[in-house]
């Protein structure tokens, strides 16, 4: 059975980093999209935002779904070998 992979310190620490910079960023783009217009402006930040929260939840599993690959000593052994 393969073993779950525990996120270090620094790794939590990177993730921190990086939702706090996806909470700052969101927030100066969505208060600064449409000043100044007058009636309806296209939400471009939507998909600015849609992208980055993408990103933030693939950096989320990434960390906490990680398992060890049992296989990967025996293929980097066999790959010395050759």
């Amino acid at each position: 059975m393969t073993k779950k992979i525990k996120p270090s310190g620094r790794q939590k620490m990177w993730l921190v980093v990086h939702f706090i910079l996806f909470i700052i960023g969101n927030i100066i783009m969505w208060m600064t999209y449409d000043k100044g217009v007058k009636g309806w402006a296209y939400p471009w930040p939507a998909w600015i935002t849609a992208a980055w929260a993408l990103w933030l939840l693939g950096h989320i599993c990434i960390l906490y779904t990680s398992y060890e690959d049992k296989g990967m000593t025996v293929y980097q052994q066999q790959d010395n070998q050759g």
